[in-house]
């Protein structure tokens, strides 16, 4: 679609961004276009949208069939899909939205009457009571505000220094050039944040004194297209409404923002295209909440009576819009419901704007992220906890107790009684005055029988006592890590100061661990706004101005100038000066300067260096000089130009003293600075050959008639530099290792050691040839035994022929006589 394409049901110009300004039609105008009659004015028509062709024709487009999908193709991606909706769609949005918020409302019905009874226990205001007596104390303990504001004013000075609230860290490898690019990040978001936004301090002030009463508070992070700029926004918690089943601010499903907007700044929006130009219903008085009720009731406001407020819903939510579908490959609707802002007003029901909620080149179509959650402490959903709510039961008895101590001081020097009916005291309706007598007529002259005062008792010690224990408890869980830091002593072991901290701390370290979180994700939100919303730097630079999107990239990242493990100044003194001890307890291994230099930035103290002495420029010394500051555990330093060869063969000597081995740091300072002398060594000859080299070219070219002005030399790259020196230093290397790994002489204690293992080879080979005869002999004595076996078995059975032999022959003759006899019988 063209840029000059509009609507006859508004003549909105799409170009000039979401929800282009109305332009008004003359009544006398006729527009004809082919195949429709001229005078058509029923809403199908009036609703199609009409393009403009170069010769003055114009075609119809139906935004509700087929023509919905040129719609989603031509609008821009920030355009403002109300102005391009129809009235019905529309209608059945906001209607269905508008239903969906109450339900949400609805659901926190009871959060919302805890805060505001909660808010009464802060004792702003005085309450006037009747009861149990005409004048009774409406005091209220301030544990609650005096937790509050401890918390306040302590959180508002780590979460805001005056230095500015951003820091920037280096993400992957550090050099020159990405070190500058974060320090330019860091000064310009400081300078943005404290200078620019002028909105950011008194918000993070408010929203520091909020949090720890309500337990969550948001702040909302976006481009204001009014004032140019972007915008972090402190929302309380009662003006933000989620689905009841969220549990994080970034998967919501559903999170409304209700607005209070005045109806001249809606004509702002209208005249910066961002709300569609409609009229909005007049007349209707905004509704508060009880919580808001609440407050206002507490600082002494009353809402005004005009009609000029008007209440807005801002969803941001999931819609499948028709003619805006998501697809798939082939164009055919998928049914995903795509991230929206659909801004409503609360009274009419009117849709002032639909916004699509994603980056255009984001194929995930993935929610842009507007709100940051602050908690105080995590809840069983998703509101946080506040003090309200862990100590509000503690606030309510310590304010019950005290009120009827004071009620009972009251009554007990102010008594009441009983008088006998004919007793008459002048002006008894008046007080008695100090040093005041007045007159009294007692039947019988008897004054202590005509006057009975009721038994009042003194404030009761015990209440007194319970009082002290209820409040003690309070304090201890809303500040106990001040208590334990003031208690701590500055002379007590390293060991237990730190542990004494970290006892002290747990609650609140907790606690600002989640603000830095926090804030964490609200200065990404502002960094990315800031990258794409400024072309460039608003001052003077040592770098071009334009390169500021270039600088907020990935290659750093912003985060809060704020310690989660700090948060506030007697903890970081308590730090600071348990470092400086233990550098003061071993001076040769800290550096003492550095120590001192910390314990100043924790005071806080300006120009620092105005106080520490400079340290000393590093000078060339000769071998001896540099052996007496490494024996004092002093760095030294190699310079060009030294004598090398020197420096080494005199440190190469220091080291082989049985001090200097017994000492590791000092040994290896002095095996560094033989590194370091071998590579400037190297650097050194290298660069000398080049020079020999290059004169030797000059001197043939010159001798060949070449003028010297044509004469150009022959190059050399960094990298083959860079190889040369290598190859020189692994040539020193090879050349000094003898001296560097000397021989070690040989041990007494070695050599009798050798002596031994020597003995117990021979006594092993003994042992050997020993074990070797006597399995020869085993192996005799076993062939011996084997064959007298052999023999006695080979008696044995001959023995065993013969006895057999002479049994036959008894048999055979025993038959022989049997035959014989069988025989003589016949």
């Amino acid at each position: 679609m063209s840029e000059t394409d509009k609507t006859l049901g508004g003549m909105v110009e799409p170009a000039m961004g979401p929800g282009g300004p109305a332009i008004e039609a003359p009544d006398d105008v006729v527009v004809e276009i082919e195949g429709v009659s001229p005078g058509i004015g029923d809403q199908a028509i009036q609703d199609m949208i009409v393009q403009m062709n170069e010769d003055g024709s114009a075609d119809l487009i139906d935004p509700t069939e087929e023509g919905q999908e040129v719609l989603a193709e031509e609008y821009s991606h920030t355009a403002n899909l109300a102005e391009i909706l129809d009235d019905s769609a529309l209608g059945e949005l906001s209607s269905e939205l508008f239903s969906k918020c109450e339900e949400d409302l609805e659901s926190r019905g009871e959060w919302e009457d805890a805060l505001a009874k909660g808010l009464s226990l802060l004792g702003i205001n005085y309450e006037e009571r009747d009861e149990p007596f005409s004048g009774a104390s409406g005091v209220t303990h301030p544990l609650i505000s005096q937790s509050v504001t401890q918390f306040q004013s302590q959180a508002y000075k780590e979460m805001l220094p005056a230095g500015g609230p951003v820091r920037t860290t280096v993400v992957g490898a550090e050099s020159p050039e990405v070190m500058a690019q974060a320090k330019r990040v860091k000064d310009f978001m400081n300078y943005y944040v404290t200078e620019v936004m002028e909105e950011y301090d008194p918000d993070m002030d408010q929203m520091l004194f909020y949090l720890p009463l309500a337990g969550s508070t948001f702040k909302k992070v976006y481009f204001d297209i009014t004032r140019r700029r972007a915008v972090s926004k402190f929302v309380p918690a009662e003006d933000l409404v989620v689905n009841y089943s969220a549990t994080d601010i970034r998967t919501a499903e559903r999170i409304t923002h209700v607005i209070e907007m005045s109806e001249n700044e809606i004509v702002k929006m209208q005249l910066s295209t961002v709300y569609r130009d409609v009229d909005l219903s007049s007349n209707y008085a905004t509704e508060e909440n009880e919580v808001t009720e609440k407050m206002n009731e507490i600082s002494g406001l009353r809402p005004p009576s005009d009609d000029d407020m008007y209440t807005l819903y801002e969803v941001h939510t999931y819609l499948d819009l028709p003619g805006f579908e998501d697809k798939d490959t082939d164009g055919e609707p998928t049914g995903l419901k795509l991230p929206y802002v659909v801004t409503i007003e609360k009274n009419s029901g009117a849709v002032l704007s639909i916004a699509r909620n994603w980056e255009e080149e984001d194929p995930q179509q993935k929610p842009l992220q507007h709100f940051v959650h602050y908690k105080f402490l995590p809840g069983f959903g998703f509101y946080g906890f506040g003090l309200i709510h862990m100590i509000g039961g503690l606030s309510r008895a310590a304010t019950s107790i005290l009120r009827q101590l004071i009620d009972a001081g009251t009554l007990s020097n102010l008594p009441a009684g009983f008088k006998s009916r004919g007793t008459r005291i002048r002006n008894d309706d008046e007080p008695i005055q100090p040093g005041e007598f007045r007159d009294i007529d007692a039947p019988g002259g008897d004054i202590r029988s005509a006057i009975q005062p009721l038994p009042y008792k003194e404030p009761s010690g015990t209440l007194a006592q319970l009082l002290g224990v209820l409040v003690d408890s309070g304090q201890a869980y809303a500040a106990i890590a001040d208590n334990k830091v003031g208690d701590m002593n500055t002379n007590a072991p390293v060991g237990t100061t730190v542990a004494l901290l970290e006892r002290g701390s747990r609650v609140m370290s907790a606690i600002h661990k989640r603000m830095h979180y926090a804030q964490k994700q609200e200065f990404r939100l502002l960094s990315a706004i800031i990258a794409d919303s400024i072309d460039e730097y608003p001052y003077a630079l040592d770098v071009p101005a334009e390169i500021l999107p270039q600088d907020f990239d990935s290659r750093v990242d912003v985060l809060p100038v704020s310690d989660p493990n700090i948060f506030s100044m007697a903890q970081r003194l308590s730090l600071a000066q348990t470092q400086l001890q233990l550098a003061q307890s071993n001076p040769e291994v800290h550096n003492i300067r550095e120590a001192y230099r910390r314990m100043y930035e924790a005071l806080e103290v300006k120009n620092i260096d105005s106080i520490l002495q400079p340290e000393p420029e590093p000078m060339p010394l000769d071998p001896a000089s540099e052996h007496a500051y490494l024996l004092r555990g002093e760095k030294i330093q190699a310079f060009p130009g030294q004598n090398h060869d020197a420096h080494i063969a005199a440190h190469i000597q220091f080291m082989t003293m049985p001090l200097i081995k017994e000492n590791p740091m000092v040994f290896s300072m002095v095996l560094g600075n033989i590194q370091e002398r071998i590579a400037l060594k190297a650097q050194e000859e290298v660069q000398m050959m080049m020079q020999q080299q290059m004169q030797q070219f000059m001197q043939e070219q010159m001798a060949a008639g070449v003028p010297a002005e044509m004469i150009q030399p022959p190059q050399m790259d960094e990298a083959q530099m860079q190889a040369m020196v290598a190859s020189k230093v692994a040539e020193i290397t090879v050349d000094l290792q003898p001296q560097l790994m000397p021989p070690e002489p040989q041990d007494p204690l070695v050599g009798i050691r050798q002596a031994e293992v020597q003995l117990q080879a021979a006594d092993q080979q003994r042992k050997a040839q020993k074990d070797q005869v006597d399995a020869m002999l085993d192996q005799t004595r076993i062939e011996q035994q084997a064959m007298q076996a052999q023999e006695r078995l080979q008696a044995t059975r001959e023995i065993a022929e013969d006895r057999a032999a002479v049994n036959r022959e008894r048999i055979e003759t025993q038959e022989d006589i049997a035959v014989m006899r069988e025989m003589n019988k016949r």
